[in-house]
């Protein structure tokens, strides 16, 4: 998911997340501080890998499909992982109310969780996802390296400055 048309000159973060996935939520703050200090030099583009183990996290995958397609992609995705438990305990209804808080359109929220619109985007990010290997969230993608923040993510936001630096530094 990418809130903003792709651009040549950017690079491109891929960050393989659940929506249902407290290690997703603590990454927020270096996804945050990467956008602050890369600006539009760096592409995030949320990719979505459900778990299992987490029973809303394929409705949650669509759900923000449809904020992005309603405008207000990494709006909707900040305000789901910052409730966690809320999702754990409410389940669609409660991504639906998240919606309707942010201003979009709730009632196109809830027909895009039952006509399934979105299945699609969420089935071939898992499939490519699982082609290279991500086997938990947070995973990022950066200039080809693999970085797995499921695991741990200590010294992540730094592996990803030094790629994106290195990539920003390179002659065309």
């Amino acid at each position: 998911m990418n809130d903003s048309p792709v651009r040549t000159d950017a690079v491109v973060l891929d960050v393989w997340c659940e929506l249902q996935c407290p290690d997703c939520r603590s990454a927020l703050d270096d996804l945050r501080a990467l956008r602050e200090r890369y600006g539009d030099r760096l592409e995030l583009r949320l990719r979505h890998f459900p778990l299992e183990k987490h029973r809303h996290s394929f409705a949650a995958a669509q759900a923000a499909e449809e904020a992005l397609e309603q405008g207000k992609g990494w709006e909707y995705v900040e305000a789901v992982l910052g409730r966690v438990e809320e999702l754990d305990r409410g389940g669609e209804p409660f991504l639906v109310q998240v919606a309707g808080e942010l201003g979009l359109d709730a009632e196109e929220f809830d027909t895009a969780l039952v006509d399934g619109r979105h299945i699609l985007i969420v089935d071939a990010d898992q499939a490519e996802g699982k082609a290279i290997g991500v086997t938990g969230t947070p995973t990022y993608v950066v200039g080809g390296e693999r970085l797995d923040g499921g695991k741990s993510q200590e010294g992540l936001r730094e592996r990803v400055q030094e790629i994106a630096d290195r990539l920003l530094a390179a002659p065309e």
